[in-house]
């Protein structure tokens, strides 16, 4: 076999996961594989430029990324309307809080997160977690955490203001460690 088919392969094999990225982000089946479409074309026309300082996996996710960080400024022209979910949440949010401002529960001890990170499961169940997440703070975190990109940068995208921004994130966080306190670190408590 020899080394464009191997890659052929490799890269064919991590397509479903490349998928379910780029749909958790952009929401719509045709873009998403629109991007992964065009980051394995990319790496396929240019194999020469992995030079195997990282994995081809975070190769791929590196230019997949940028794929999607594409189709969101070319779709930020078309403005669709979306159903404010955010209201429903307020009363969850204030359950998790003492009236002083502390937080009910001490979160449990996550043990060491870089070996935690390198385990394929931790990434399922962070994915699962984040499809839990309303539509528009899932994209928000997804935004800001996975694509890097800035505030303002994503109140452009999304046409929100800073401090909403900030409180989708901080929504986002608090339920996503929920999430995983009792789906993963709590399976190894």
């Amino acid at each position: 076999m020899t080394s464009s088919q191997t890659l052929y392969h490799q890269l064919e094999a991590m397509r479903p996961a490349l998928l379910r990225f780029a749909l958790l982000q952009l929401r719509n089946d045709t873009l998403a594989e629109d991007a992964v479409q065009d980051a394995l074309l990319a790496i396929l026309e240019k194999p020469e430029n992995f030079a195997g300082q990282s994995s081809l996996r975070t190769y791929v996710i590196g230019i997949l990324k940028y794929k999607i960080i594409d189709c969101l400024r070319a779709s930020s022209k078309e403005k669709q309307l979306q159903v404010e979910d955010d209201e429903s949440e307020a009363d969850l949010i204030d359950s998790l809080f003492t009236a002083d401002g502390h937080t009910q529960e001490r979160p449990r001890a996550w043990g060491d997160p870089d070996a935690t990170l390198e385990q394929k499961d931790f990434f399922k169940v962070m994915e699962i977690c984040l499809e839990k997440l309303p539509e528009k703070t899932a994209r928000v975190f997804m935004m800001r955490e996975w694509l890097e990109l800035d505030t303002e940068e994503i109140c452009k995208e999304l046409a929100l203001t800073t401090s909403n921004v900030w409180v989708v994130l901080y929504r986002a966080r608090l339920r996503l460690r929920e999430c995983l306190d009792l789906n993963w670190f709590g399976k190894q408590a």
